[in-house]
This record gives structure tokens, C-alpha cells and sequence, in this order.
């Protein structure tokens, strides 16, 4: 039977979270959406947030905030833009395409950033680098930090430049929960041992504070993100000053509210997050052992207890179809990592003229299947794969 790539973690008590709405008749925007924005406030400890129909619309309204001529935001008082200029949204080349768009429709103009080869998030140096090369006429209003692939960059190095920062951690969600460790299947576990570890879990998320920095944060809830409710996201702010620009919004049209039926499928997710995480460690290791026998790298994380391992990915020596076909061959999905991204997408190269180590990557990099439903004897199908590819 073929490996996919992406298999979503919808178990019994999702199904039976979104069954429950479904019977009393309670699918839009309601008391669900705000048990959403408490149970994630239980973890993530912010000071308000919205709960939204995409991330589409969340990264539109903090944009729309911090590009305000008035808009000083703690961490950036920033005097009002020359008049004529145009105002510029830092990016990262590895960011998702919808990105683009966005900041397009809100009549921003974008500046692409590079990544280094280790790394797949914009950096301090590689920000200084763009910015070093935009227009003599463009005012930067904001920097979206996206933490591509699961990778957590170093925010407090980006603040230190002074210019409003967004984070989004849709990929990078349950960074700051510390897994339970690996299981090891040679010795018995009874059912004390096991109360035992199920205890220190839930000690370790309440205990837990994320590191988070930036002005806004967005958190998707998008079907390939770590966390999912079919769609949509929670734009959050981490202190009251921010809270505040935030709550300017909280009468937003009901349209652009996240539906229940939705949000109480993503109140299940974020309840389970431990335990997803605690599982795609396990993958993990089991992949890295294989890694040791290949050719092709790996990138390096920051802190490497800050990694929820929400993919596995390589960069390869080789050329890219050849290791996907090869992989066809042996029933396993292996795609691009980076095919949904503004570098990978087919955009005109010439965009991208000064990040040519993200062009690069975008060539050469792939991702393998780790979710928390992959069984362990396909996860040990995988590993084989790894170590014999061209």
C-alpha cells in the first residue's frame, strides 16, 4: 500500500467534537470559537486574540495594522513614513505563496530575503542583506518571520533591528512543549509507568511558555499545518500594548469569524498536541538513524529542543525527480519541500534574482512522510528508503 506524504490526525474525539456541533445545529461562529481561543490561551499564554477564517485574512489584518502611517507598535516606534514613499513587507523567498497575494491586495510592495544553506528561515544577516538592497524610496513597515518547515529562527536577533515583527508558527506549533521522549518498545511499560509519563505531559504543556516576540502572531489552522481545523487561523498578540490594536477588530464582521464546526475540531487538536508531538519524535529518530547512512543533509535547528519535528526533510546531492521517482517505485510520497512557497511556485525567476540560495533549496529539497498516524512499520519503510537513495 503507497505512503502519502500528508495524512491529517483526525481521530475519534475530533470526529466526535464536530459531530457534536453538527447535531445541535451550532456551525457558525459561536461559543465554540471562543473555547478555541481559551484553550490556546491556556497554552500560549497571550493577551487576545481572534479566531479566523484563514490565515489569509489573519496576516491581512495585522499587516493592515502595522503598515498604518500612525502605527507605532511596542518594539518599533517608528516615525510616519516620508510622504510619497512606498511601504515594504520583508519576506522570506521560502514564505507561502498566499503571502504575495495578500500583501498585493493591501497595495504593499514585497522584499524578498534569503536563507542560508543550513537554514530555511530569514535570519538577521540575510535581513540586513535586503535590506541593504531595496529602493532608496521604500519605508519598511513589517517583517514577516515564517517558521518554514517547523524551524524556529532567532526572533530576538530580528527585533533587534527595529522594525515590527510578525511571527507565524503555523508549521513551528508545540515548539515549547518538551516531548515525553522516546518509547522504548524493548522494555515493558505497566500501566503505572504509564499514568506516570501521561502526568509529566500535561505538567510540561501548563508549565510551559512559549518564547514568542513578535508585535503579532499568526497560528494557521490550515489543513498541511501543524494544528488543523479544515481551515483557518488565530491571530494573537503576546501583551496588552499589542492586545489593544488587536481588539480594535473584535467586532470584525461574522464572515471573517471561524465557524464552530470548525473550531471545535481545532479545540481537539490543540488538546492533543503532546501527544502528536510525542509521536513525530519517534518518527524522527527513527529516520535520523537512516540519515546516518545517506549522503544528503539535513538542516540544522537553532535549539534542537525546540524543534517539533513537524517535518522530516533533506537536501539533496542529487537531482530532485530522480529521488522522487525512485520513491514512486517503492510506494512512498516524497514530494518538494518548498513547492507551495514563492520560490518554488513558478513565479518569474527574476523576482528572486538576489536569493539564490533560496532558489536553490527550492530545487533540492524534499520531505518525507511524518504524521502522528503513520504506523511504525511504515515509518521503518521510510527509514529503508532514506538510506538507499540515490
Amino acid at each position: 500500500m503507497k505512503i502519502e506524504i500528508y495524512s491529517p490526525t483526525i481521530r475519534r474525539k475530533e470526529m466526535d467534537a464536530v459531530l457534536t456541533a453538527m447535531v445541535e445545529e451550532k456551525i457558525g461562529p459561536g461559543d465554540r470559537n471562543r473555547l478555541l481561543i481559551h484553550t490556546a490561551k491556556e497554552q500560549i499564554h497571550f493577551d487576545f486574540a481572534l479566531a479566523l477564517r484563514s490565515s489569509a485574512v489573519a496576516l491581512h489584518l495585522a499587516l493592515k495594522v502595522l503598515s498604518a502611517d500612525n502605527g507605532n507598535v511596542s518594539g518599533a516606534e517608528r516615525e510616519s513614513p516620508r510622504q510619497g514613499a512606498v511601504k515594504g513587507v520583508i519576506v522570506s523567498a521560502l514564505s507561502p505563496r498566499y503571502y504575495l497575494q495578500v500583501i498585493e491586495d493591501l497595495q504593499l510592495t514585497p522584499l524578498f530575503c534569503d536563507v542560508s544553506f543550513d537554514f530555511p528561515c530569514m535570519n538577521r544577516q540575510t535581513i540586513e542583506n535586503a535590506i541593504a538592497k531595496k529602493p532608496s524610496d521604500m519605508e519598511i513597515c513589517a517583517i514577516v518571520l515564517h517558521h518554514t518547515l517547523g524551524f524556529v529562527p532567532d526572533t530576538a536577533a530580528v527585533l533587534e533591528l527595529g522594525i515590527p515583527v510578525i511571527e507565524d508558527i503555523s508549521q513551528s506549533c508545540g515548539f515549547w512543549i518538551k516531548p515525553a521522549g522516546i518509547k522504548d518498545e524493548t522494555s515493558a511499560s505497566d500501566d503505572k509507568t504509564k499514568g506516570e509519563k501521561n502526568n509529566a505531559a500535561l505538567s510540561q504543556i501548563s508549565s510551559s511558555q512559549p518564547k514568542l516576540s513578535g508585535v503579532f502572531i499568526i497560528l494557521g489552522l490550515e489543513e498541511r499545518d501543524m494544528l488543523t481545523s479544515g481551515g483557518g487561523a488565530l491571530l494573537f498578540a503576546m501583551n496588552r500594548r499589542d492586545g489593544s490594536l488587536l481588539r480594535n477588530f473584535s467586532g470584525i464582521a461574522y464572515e471573517y469569524c471561524l465557524p464552530d464546526i470548525n473550531a471545535a475540531l481545532a479545540v481537539v487538536q490543540f488538546r492533543e498536541l503532546q501527544r502528536s508531538i510525542d509521536r513525530r519524535q519517534e518518527i524522527s529518530h527513527v529516520y535520523n538513524h537512516a540519515c546516518m547512512r545517506s549522503r544528503h543533509k539535513r538542516f540544522i535547528p537553532v535549539t534542537e529542543d525546540e524543534y517539533n519535528n513537524y517535518s522530516f526533510s533533506l537536501v539533496l546531492e542529487t537531482g530532485l525527480k530522480d529521488v522522487i521517482a525512485y520513491a514512486r517505485k517503492k510506494e512512498i510520497a516524497v514530494e518538494s519541500a518548498f513547492e507551495n512557497t514563492l520560490a518554488g511556485c513558478g513565479l518569474s525567476a527574476g523576482a528572486f534574482g538576489d536569493c539564490p540560495v533560496s532558489s536553490s533549496l527550492a530545487l533540492r529539497t524534499v520531505i518525507f512522510p511524518i504524521y502522528p498516524r503513520l504506523r511504525s512499520q511504515e515509518a521503518e519503510r521510510v527509514s529503508k528508503l532514506i538510506m538507499t537513495l540515490p
